[in-house]
């Protein structure tokens, strides 16, 4: 058997995710590996807490990274805040709405669904409705944007809705932080988990996480025991909140937290409200092209995510043949319909690094050639 080392190709990333990931940030993986307790280790953690705190717009002190992918944090938020025989409203608008169901079903709580439209925004007056019909309600869970469907919901009026009905917030920020308005202390959201892979551009395989402290006291003071050892987060907010001192708990990503480092002090640098109008631009151009080339959006303008353009596909056009000649000929990855849209919808991604005008020029580019008769 004869293996050699793995070379990947240079690929433009223009999927749902993974997205470009900036040569500084690549090159931060390559540092000196320290060890996860060494005090210059626990330095640079209390500089990545500072970080996604000024990301996520939050003075929490229950900020941090999980050391495992998006969907870890979101199992992370529901095991630890909902016990067996909870009720907790989600709103379903796409995939990863579902996603969230199933995890308050394996817990054991109750779900009340609230559906909607997929490809729209979670409607604020049915969820009105469903904590009306549900006073028992504890938690109200959504996403803020939609990755299956490119739809962006308005997370501040629907946290406005659960606080009214004295429930606590778990929101799916995965796609938005970094890319699109996200302001966790002012619009009062009590748990709300990321990717490092989307909008921050860094590498695959964290979740950025911040717990309220009125999360963080339902977490302290649970009557059962966390079913997940790893994602018990009463043991790890010690490990990142350890004052100079950490206590083990797992060993951590050491590189991967470099990358995290390095991608949060690029957002810090260019500053969150121009990191959204970057976000906003490159879409409008992509926007532009898409309407001469006749291609349509699933998600009406104003519920729209700039970051993760849902369209159809173009009738009388292979989905599959199309993605392989982006890839083969332009080394250009965009990603299939999700769902309900699957082999109906491309998702083209515009996130973090990948937002760039050169990146929106070689997607519109290639798929004018490859479309054509």
């Amino acid at each position: 058997m004869t293996i050699q080392s793995f070379i990947p190709p240079q690929r433009t990333l223009m999927g749902p995710g993974p997205s470009d990931v900036s040569p500084r940030v690549l090159s931060a993986l390559a540092r000196p590996t320290v060890g996860h307790l060494d005090p210059t280790f626990v330095g640079m953690m209390d500089e990545v807490k500072s970080l996604l705190q000024y990301a996520f717009q939050t003075q929490n002190p229950y900020t941090m990274a999980i050391s495992a992918p998006g969907s870890a944090g979101m199992e992370a938020c529901f095991v630890n805040l909902v016990s067996p025989g909870d009720t907790v409203v989600v709103c379903r608008n796409g995939v990863f709405g579902a996603r969230m169901i199933e995890n308050v079903n394996r817990i054991g709580a109750k779900t009340v669904v609230v559906d909607g439209t997929w490809g729209r925004a979670v409607d604020p007056q049915a969820l009105e409705d469903a904590l009306k019909q549900t006073p028992e309600a504890k938690f109200v869970a959504f996403v803020h944007a939609e990755t299956s469907t490119g739809a962006l919901s308005d997370a501040k009026t629907l946290c406005e809705i659960a606080r009214k009905h004295n429930c606590l917030t778990i929101v799916d920020a995965v796609t938005s932080l970094g890319g699109v308005e996200l302001r966790v202390d002012e619009w009062g959201i009590d748990a709300v988990y990321s990717g490092s892979q989307k909008c921050l551009s860094c590498v695959p395989g964290l979740s950025p996480v911040s717990f309220s402290e009125q999360a963080a006291q339902v977490i302290k003071n649970r009557d059962s025991a966390v079913q997940s050892w790893f994602l018990d987060q009463s043991l790890v907010m010690e490990y990142w909140s350890g004052q100079g001192k950490r206590s083990y708990h797992h060993t951590a990503p050491v590189n991967s937290l470099y990358a995290l480092h390095e991608s949060l002090l690029a957002l810090l640098n260019e500053t969150l409200e121009k990191s959204w109008t970057r976000h906003r631009e490159q879409h409008n151009k992509l926007a532009a092209g898409f309407e001469d080339l006749g291609i349509n959006f699933i998600v009406p303008e104003q519920e729209r995510l700039p970051q993760l353009n849902a369209v159809y596909i173009p009738q009388g056009i292979d989905d599959v043949k199309v993605r392989q000649l982006l890839l083969n000929e332009y080394n250009l990855e965009i990603g299939a319909g999700l769902g309900q849209f699957a082999g109906n919808a491309w998702r083209i991604g515009l996130m973090g690094y990948a937002a760039r005008s050169e990146n929106v020029a070689l997607c519109l580019a290639a798929l004018k050639e490859v479309l054509a008769p």
